[in-house]
């Protein structure tokens, strides 16, 4: 069982937690890379690089992956800055998204040599781990065929809801980013994007589904128990 790393960043920017995720990739990337120099270099299982996984609330923020298209950003530059939200364009999968209060966002940086070296089968678990906690409530979350994160009622035409994002980056198989999972979060900055660039489909929240606002520390924590045990790792906290 290998040991992750866990920090939780409580409530930070999303700049700074990207700096600090960029810093840990390329960490584990120089470390990857120095390796394989030596003469003894012949198990990428033994490569000393370290798997983390961080939790954070950012503060209302819009981040455009790769793929993404400005037009589904449905604000001007000027009005989302009114309403005192960010806007950042990243190197992530995907396309827009909203970051906000009382939604946890996860970022694992993993090796994924450690594991697989499988980027669907690492987006399948990322999801997998989600479907787990939301399950905890009684609720059955799916996947949509060609599309990733986690969906309630996935197959039932205009019922369609995503109750989490996700997108990720990879070098030298090295994984960044990760998933949105929308618990108490204020569904109304969705109102102004295409979430994930996907029309005619609902975006929706643990609280939304239940009726009641649920607590945020204790669905943090059943995530990180389920991302224990879809990974078969264990957290270590500093």
């Amino acid at each position: 069982m290998q040991a992750v790393n866990f920090k939780d960043l409580g409530q930070t920017d999303y700049k700074t937690a990207w700096d600090y995720q960029e810093a840990l990739l390329q960490q584990n990337v120089q470390a990857k890379a120095a390796y394989w120099k030596t003469p003894e270099a012949v198990d990428a299982t033994a490569v000393p690089t370290q798997h983390h996984l961080l939790l954070v609330e950012h503060p209302p923020v819009y981040t455009l992956g790769k793929s993404g298209k400005m037009e589904h950003v449905l604000l001007s530059e000027a009005a989302i800055a009114e309403k005192g939200i960010s806007f950042f364009e990243t190197n992530r999968g995907g396309d827009i998204t909203f970051h906000g209060p009382q939604q946890i966002v996860g970022y694992p940086i993993i090796d994924l040599e450690k594991f697989y070296t499988d980027i669907g089968r690492y987006l399948r678990n990322l999801e997998e781990v989600i479907i787990l906690t939301i399950a905890e409530y009684g609720l059955k979350g799916e996947r949509s065929t060609g599309e990733t994160g986690v969906w309630l009622d996935a197959t039932v035409k205009g019922k369609e809801r995503k109750i989490c994002a996700m997108g990720v980056r990879c070098s030298r198989w090295i994984t960044m980013h990760g998933f949105a999972f929308n618990v108490n979060t204020d569904l109304r900055y969705f109102d102004y994007i295409v979430p994930c660039g996907i029309y005619n489909k609902q975006v929706t929240s643990l609280e939304k589904e239940l009726g009641t606002t649920l607590n945020y520390e204790t669905v943090k924590q059943q995530v990180q128990r389920n991302f224990e045990k879809v990974f078969d790792v264990k957290l270590k906290y500093a």
